[in-house]
């Protein structure tokens, strides 16, 4: 009564055991039967997939917080220019343009983290590049006397 027990359980194939070499899954055609239904697809860039909300997101909240931030150090600033004999709309205003060009270059970081592939184009971060100098440049010229 000797049972023959080959059974010995599940056991997992082989790494190369399910894949068949590529040249003997071709199949040979003939050259009056070949019709060409290739496709072209756009080549994917290795950092252009779509930015998730939740980036998003967090950048907005990041900006926000820059802002609020910015908001205070544009009001230091005026003071600072009213403490050096500026007349107070001019240190005004230089505050206001300190606070474009100190967010103008935030959004452009902040964006540029999130998606480096998508938003550092040049019909992009040029303009906020080119606001930025214009208000560093306006932050100097209205904060004299």
């Amino acid at each position: 009564m000797a049972q023959d027990n080959k059974d010995t359980g599940f056991a997992l194939p082989a790494p190369d055991a399910g894949k068949t070499p590529p040249a003997a899954t071709e199949q040979p055609a003939t050259p009056a039967t070949t019709t060409d239904t290739t496709t072209t697809e756009m080549p994917v860039l290795a950092g252009a997939a779509d930015t998730s909300s939740r980036d998003l997101l967090v950048g907005g909240g990041i900006l926000l917080v820059l802002f609020i931030a910015f908001f205070f150090a544009r009001g230091a600033y005026a003071n600072a220019l009213v403490v050096k004999r500026v007349p107070p709309n001019k240190a005004n205003a230089a505050g206001w343009w300190l606070f474009v060009f100190l967010a103008s270059i935030s959004t452009g970081v902040v964006l540029a983290a999130v998606n480096a592939a998508k938003f550092m184009a040049p019909l992009i971060i040029g303009p906020i590049l080119a606001v930025a100098l214009l208000a560093l440049v306006l932050t100097f010229v209205s904060g004299r006397r």
